[in-house]
């Protein structure tokens, strides 16, 4: 059926599957928030408001993106490259993905609400940091660093430490790995003009670089529990944490990068997942 096939290269594009990277850190400042269960009002629509905004900003970055999916052969299987998916399609699906973002917000309180307009923006404008700036990893990990802010946000409307330190830790974590994805594009990047830190830097570099971060995720993951004042069963998950980002860089080596995919998503939607089990423990 022509609808069924229709979503399904909806879900593609927007690569629904990658909504484990932000939905967990939601409900882990939404918990946290609350001290144990958010409720479900506050749940069910923290979790549309999540998918929403995410499905909108990954539509919009294929959007944005067209041209240069077009000429990548890497990316040249995409919906909306081979015509699954039209323009216009995907400029209606944007709307409607707004608007029930927004609605979502609007039922969760007002700050969500008044925050709703200036999020959409924040994520449509990071698909043309990488025209200009190798900082566009750290945009990305900022943009998905916003998750557990706004899971505290759905519960009581405050910036405490905890969800501040989340969200660095968050931002690391995405920027790490986003470096280690964009190695496969360097040579795409360079001549086609964009901008990433393995472009600009070398593989080698990029590497360290995305250690770097990584390193940054286990000492702020660390001190979230420590100002939540969580209990002994988050720090050993947060053990496990950092295992699994020790196995993640192990698998990748300058001169072999076969085992992106599996580093990048496979490994990062456990991390997620994981600490957020961490955090139910705990609480």
């Amino acid at each position: 059926m022509p609808f069924i096939a229709k979503s399904l290269a909806l879900t593609r594009m927007v690569k629904i599957e990658h909504s484990v990277f932000a939905l967990p850190f939601a409900y882990m400042g939404a918990f946290l928030a609350a001290g144990g269960w958010p409720g479900w009002r506050s749940f069910l629509l923290l979790t549309l408001a999540m998918v929403a905004v995410r499905s909108f900003a990954m539509a919009f970055n294929r959007l944005a993106d067209l041209k240069f999916d077009r000429a990548n052969p890497r990316t040249a299987t995409r919906p909306l490259v081979t015509g699954a998916i039209t323009v216009p399609e995907t400029a209606l699906f944007l709307l409607a993905t707004a608007l029930v973002f927004i609605a979502a917000c609007w039922g969760l309180n007002r700050a969500c609400l008044l925050l709703a307009l200036p999020t959409l923006a924040l994520c449509a404008c990071y698909s043309y940091v990488k025209r200009f700036s190798w900082l566009c990893h750290f945009v990305l990990g900022a943009v998905l660093g916003l998750a557990p802010v706004a899971g505290w946000f759905s519960v009581q409307p405050a910036l405490p430490i905890p969800v501040v330190v989340l969200f660095f830790g968050v931002l690391f974590w995405v920027a790490g790995f986003d470096i280690l994805y964009a190695c496969q594009d360097l040579a795409f990047d360079r001549a086609t003009g964009l901008h990433s830190i393995p472009a600009r830097f070398g593989i080698g570099p990029a590497l360290l670089l995305s250690t770097f971060c990584h390193v940054n995720t286990a000492l702020f993951f660390l001190l979230a529990g420590l100002s939540a004042w969580l209990g002994k069963s988050y720090y050993l998950v947060w053990i496990a944490v950092c295992g699994i980002l020790v196995w993640e860089h192990a698998l990748i080596e300058e001169n072999d990068l076969s085992r992106v995919n599996l580093a990048f998503f496979t490994l990062n939607g456990a991390i997620s997942i994981v600490l957020f089990g961490g955090v139910l423990f705990a609480l």
